[in-house]
């Protein structure tokens, strides 16, 4: 006997889920395979095309071999990875990227250092600021002309699930799950615990949060959301329960531990869920799947990634305490702004200490900045960046985009872009490392500064004080809701957002996405001309602009592309409708 699913019996042999019952690897490490030809014989003395080649250095010997693989044409895909890797070790191998470890070596390094490698954009903004300057209070209309929308298609939010039901078949079990981590990557596990509910026709309970030893925020889920009207809004599609009922309970001796902990693999797919998970549910009633972190495909059937859309942008609100100081302080923001016809930018700024840290980059403090990342790195990931045989190489690092931005090159980005100082910004951040001297040029730049400390008074921000996720809720909002959104580093905070105002603004992210690595070789110039350094960065929001709009391909994250899992395309329904009349 098989319980019900959306996605029938879980053995069925056909249809469009896969029979494997084994989960794919995570699409992060999945690594694409590529044919390749055998490799062709020959002597060690032989030639290209019959002809004798002397190999009298390792330089000739290495063409020989490319030459050879070319000519032979099918040992072209089995030498070209190989080729490849082998150059870009003999190229960082030649490079001094680890210049910049120390404040000593920084002069006698600054003329050989390959362009992007030092953090010197105190010296850039020294040599432009004049000409910022120049520009201040002109008459600016960026902020109404940001977006180009004649460059965009109209997406609105559609519902596309098709089994909304008045009362749900009877339930297969309860399922548990533990979300881990700050803010949105719990939004991701509560999401993806939904879709997972519904695909096993189980009775979701409302999802634990686990004490993260990072974040070290011990809110619970109705804390952060709106628990009633997470429930309300599935009723249709998933059983939601605040907890576990005293009769279950009792069958497991009054003890959530004892309840049977499924140990799934990131990226399951829906076919491992009905083969693995099933036939537990049904055998024991409950079953608790912890960690739950990234614990289901990208890939997934459209009636449940139905579920997901459902649960991110229509379940998911945040508790009222959240939702009325948040609305206060986008109030406030478009009051600020009425020059602006209430537009203002908000910028998701991570140059907290322990960003900084993990980076492993390094910027101007020299040996106090040095001996303060280590103390942080030790206390927050001990041992990691000391294990034996690890090379840390700060200059890659920044040449490759991974550096976080500091306030400063942010405001000089912003500038160079075009928004002049009476723009309004918002900065969304934890605490910012030694805030004092790195805010200051930021806010030189843009006195129309504004945080969570100058839009709410203390008395407000004291029951959020002490609780990350609870202040970045708070941060999220903000950032919804703003004309324009900048992300400086990556991660849940940005992914989620974007993919969010894709959802509320016709499908267009409204989002600056920097290119760091032409960031980082901008900002180690300190000679270059200020009208280069503009237009090289008006092109890179034009690129913004055009990649507003994307749609999502089968590898990326619904919550980062919602379209058109979640959205319909409005120019494709007219002319649908035109062709029907």
């Amino acid at each position: 006997m098989h319980g019900y699913s959306r996605l029938g019996r879980p053995n069925t042999g056909s249809g469009s889920i896969s029979p494997s019952p084994s989960p794919p690897s995570s699409p992060r490490f999945r690594r694409h395979k590529g044919g390749g030809g055998s490799r062709g014989g020959g002597g060690g003395s032989g030639g290209v095309g019959g002809v004798d080649v002397k190999l009298q250095s390792f330089v000739e010997r290495w063409v020989y071999v490319v030459i050879s693989a070319v000519y032979r044409r099918r040992g072209v895909l089995l030498f070209a990875p190989l080729l490849y890797v082998s150059a870009m070790l003999l190229y960082m191998g030649t490079m001094g990227f680890d210049v910049g470890l120390s404040s000593k070596s920084f002069g006698n390094s600054a003329k050989s250092a390959p362009l992007g490698s030092l953090y010197r954009s105190p010296q850039v903004f020294q040599h432009l600021w004049p000409y910022i300057e120049a520009e201040n209070n002109l008459s600016n209309d960026l902020m109404m002309n940001v977006w180009n929308m004649k460059l965009h298609q109209s997406w609105k939010p559609c519902n596309n699930l098709q089994n909304s039901q008045a009362e749900l078949p009877k339930s297969n079990g309860f399922l548990i799950i533990e979300a881990n981590g700050g803010l949105n990557q719990q939004r991701l596990s509560i999401c993806d615990a939904v879709a997972v509910a519904g695909l096993l026709n189980a009775t979701l309970v409302i999802p634990i949060f686990h004490l993260n030893s990072v974040w070290r925020d011990s809110s619970k889920f109705g804390d952060i959301f709106d628990e009633e009207f997470f429930i309300y809004a599935l009723r249709h599609h998933v059983n939601v329960v605040r907890e576990l009922p005293e009769d279950i309970l009792e069958h497991f001796d009054n003890n959530i531990s004892n309840i049977v902990n499924l140990r799934v693999k990131g990226w399951s797919s829906p076919t491992y869920y009905l083969q693995k998970v099933l036939p537990k549910l049904l055998e024991l009633g409950a079953v608790r799947i912890a960690p739950f972190s990234n614990r289901l495909a990208h890939a997934v059937p459209s009636e449940i990634q139905g579920l997901r859309c459902l649960s991110n942008f229509g379940a998911l609100r945040f508790s009222e305490p959240i939702r009325t100081l948040a609305a206060k302080m986008v109030d406030k923001m478009i009051r600020n702004t009425s020059s602006n016809g209430g537009k203002y930018i908000s910028v998701h700024l991570r140059f907290e200490e322990d960003m900084v840290a993990f980076s492993c980059c390094v910027y101007d403090g020299g040996e106090e900045e040095q001996r303060e990342m280590d103390i942080a790195r030790e206390r927050s990931w001990r041992g990691k960046f000391r294990k034996k045989n690890r090379v840390i190489r700060p200059g890659a690092i920044r040449m490759d985009g991974k550096c976080p931005l500091t306030p400063l090159e942010v405001g000089m980005m912003l500038r160079g872009m075009g928004f002049d100082n009476n723009t309004s910004v918002y900065v969304a951040a934890g605490k910012i490392y030694k805030a004092e001297k790195y805010m200051a040029p930021l806010k030189q730049m843009f006195p129309r500064l504004e945080t969570k400390d100058t839009l709410a008074s203390p008395e407000e921000l004291a029951p959020f004080m002490g609780y990350s996720s609870r202040l970045a809720a708070l941060d999220y909002t903000i950032c919804l809701y703003s004309e324009v959104f900048v992300t400086t580093q990556g991660g849940n905070f940005p992914h989620f957002l974007i993919g969010h105002r894709r959802y509320s603004y016709e499908g267009h992210a409204k989002t600056i996405i920097p290119d760091k690595r032409k960031l980082a070789q901008l900002f180690d110039s300190p000679h270059i001309r200020w009208e280069s350094f503009q237009r090289q960065l008006r092109e890179m929001l034009h690129h913004s602009d055009v990649k507003g709009s994307e749609i999502r391909k089968p590898s990326a994250s619904l919550f980062t592309y919602p379209m058109p899992d979640c959205m319909c395309n409005q120019a494709a329904a007219k002319n649908s409708s035109r062709l029907t009349r």
